[in-house]
């Protein structure tokens, strides 16, 4: 299993990354393989509304000048996905906006490929605002058929200056709960899809040992043969 965690923040080890790498940390003493993409200083772009993605349906945005599609392929490939930002006039980051607008936009065009995937949203803030910020996080999560587990608390944590967040006990110890309830998540949803698997190669199978069966004895039957 794998978890891709995507820090929208302008700081690349500021307080959102100190936020997601403790859910991180208690994903990875699981078992969860996890790989962090920090976009601090990527040049993504905003959707051009095209809708070509529509018309190509290759999981795959048109814009090809930037690294969305390179994160787009991270999403698609995990088992789940932490999106996380700083609080900007009670919002996410433009960068993090972009990539959920361009994400979402392709999900929907190749029939909600990211479905079923399990999502979280991590949220830093000053004083406020952080609430309207998870929201729009959790949008791109639940309008693309994912499944959100829950925390402690929501997943916010407080800090302005680097390193604050980690004095925010609260936020902290929302964020390990979060990385055990994301691991636990996993790991049921992976034995769930392994136990359908298995139901359905046992039906296959067994159908084709009843068609089996019922050939031998036609055969026998018009041959008459004693079985």
């Amino acid at each position: 299993m794998k978890l891709s965690l995507f820090n929208g923040s302008a700081r690349k080890d500021g307080n959102t990354a100190i936020l997601i790498k403790q859910a991180l940390r208690e994903l990875e003493r699981e078992g969860i393989e996890t790989e962090l993409v920090q976009l601090a200083g990527a040049q993504i772009h905003g959707c051009i509304a095209c809708s070509e993605c529509f018309e190509t349906r290759d999981q795959c945005c048109v814009v090809t000048d930037d690294a969305v599609n390179e994160y787009i392929a991270k999403m698609l490939h995990a088992d789940g996905i932490i999106l996380g930002s700083p609080t900007y006039f009670a919002d996410i980051t433009p960068e993090l906006k972009a990539l959920i607008d361009r994400a979402g936009m392709v999900a929907r065009a190749n029939g909600d490929m990211f479905q079923r995937k399990v999502g979280a949203a991590v949220v830093t803030m000053r004083r406020a605002g952080a609430i309207h910020a998870f929201d729009s996080i959790n949008h791109f999560f639940f309008v693309g058929q994912m499944i959100v587990p829950g925390s402690s608390y929501w997943n916010i944590g407080i800090g302005h200056a680097i390193g604050e967040a980690e004095n925010d006990a609260e936020g902290m110890a929302t964020m390990t709960t979060l990385g055990k309830n994301m691991a636990w998540l996993l790991k049921k949803l992976q034995r769930v899809i392994a136990g359908t698997h298995a139901r359905r190669s046992n039906r296959k199978h067994g159908s084709r040992s009843y068609h089996l069966r019922h050939a031998i004895r036609l055969y026998e039957d018009h041959c008459g043969v004693d079985s």
